[in-house]
């Protein structure tokens, strides 16, 4: 949004949620959050209400009606792939058992369908579809101006946690860290898995570092991120699942903008990541987590070194020049949608 308002696109964002979180200078339109009979009815029905002269479709679900008003309406579809769904719906239990076949057929025919766009963006070079007839790769980089200016670290050590928050994401590999470093308290932000709930509420009753962690829910990206002022890690547990494995999750990319220790697991591209700008901890498990926490609560001078390389790496690599190069075709297809 923040791109396509730079050039000077006017922006309608449709979306669940408070319209007033919605992006600056937009104009949002928002309806509430329902069951899946209403998710599906949303996912045919809302590209059909769009007012642009280009639709940009992040959704899958919204992937074929947004194809089929394209060409009703006239009007040039980008197709926003941000993750390997088919490979995501491997980690999902919703995709198992009798479900599993209907769900692949589905995400397969998503993937058929967002290969004739007008534009097929994706996150990283490893996300499909490989042979659409328009490509381009965006890296899931920070808006810096999301993020907060760098700050004193927090006296009591404090880790901060922005995502979807569900086991395969590492969410009681962090909580079972924490138990193991008593000396930190952790930021939680994003959605829990509705599958994950009963667990963590078991947990939340029962452990001793129940009072140490806090959870926040969804919030804007600003206030999710306002978060990291004070902080002195983020973590990023990811489970080597086949959708995680060669990934690189983007709240990697912030919390090193924010100037935040990262500690991971070793997944080979977020261990690189780390390993390469010398930002943090590559961990194995929550006992090695733990170990590095408490050591850096033991010397805190040991993190600012940390600090400054993770700083460093983002002047030096992060750019706004995806977004950018978005933008411009974006604007080129709305010029020749006329």
């Amino acid at each position: 949004m923040a791109a396509f308002r730079r050039i000077g696109l006017r922006v309608e964002v449709l979306a669940l949620g408070d319209p007033a979180a919605g992006p600056s200078g937009a104009d949002v339109r928002t309806h509430a959050r329902r069951g899946a009979a209403g998710r599906a009815s949303d996912a045919l029905l809302r590209p059909w209400t769009a007012h642009g002269r280009v639709i940009v479709v992040l959704d899958p679900d919204a992937v074929p009606a947004a194809r089929l008003a394209g060409v009703v309406l006239r009007r040039p579809v980008v197709v926003d792939v941000h993750e390997d769904y088919a490979e995501l719906a491997r980690d999902r239990s919703w995709s198992s058992g009798a479900a599993g076949p209907v769900v692949r057929g589905v995400l397969s025919g998503v993937t058929r369908l967002s290969h004739g766009a007008a534009l097929t963006v994706v996150a990283d070079e490893q996300v499909p579809p490989y042979s659409a007839r328009r490509r381009l790769v965006v890296r899931n980089l920070p808006d810096t101006s999301m993020l907060p200016a760098p700050a004193p670290r927090s006296a009591q050590p404090r880790a901060l946690y922005v995502g979807d928050v569900r086991r395969s994401r590492g969410l009681f590999a962090m909580l079972e860290t924490l138990e193991l470093a008593p000396s930190w308290t952790l930021d939680v932000v994003g959605p829990v898995s509705a599958a994950d709930q009963p667990q963590l509420d078991v947990w939340r009753a029962s452990s001793p570092a129940a009072a140490r962690v806090r959870f926040h829910g969804r919030r804007p990206p600003t206030e999710a991120w306002a978060l990291a002022s004070g902080a002195w890690a983020g973590l990023s547990f990811l489970e080597p699942t086949p959708a995680f494995v060669s990934a690189v999750p983007s709240k990697v990319y912030e919390y090193l903008a924010c100037g935040l220790a990262a500690v991971v697991t070793p997944l080979p591209r977020q261990a690189e990541l780390v390993r390469g700008a010398g930002a943090g901890a590559v961990v194995a498990s929550p006992a090695a987590a733990a170990e590095v926490l408490e050591s850096w609560a033991a010397d805190p001078a040991l993190v600012e070194p940390l600090s400054a390389a993770a700083r460093a790496w983002a002047d030096r690599e992060l750019s706004t020049a995806g977004y950018d190069e978005l933008a411009a075709q974006v604007a080129a297809l709305a010029r020749g949608a006329r």
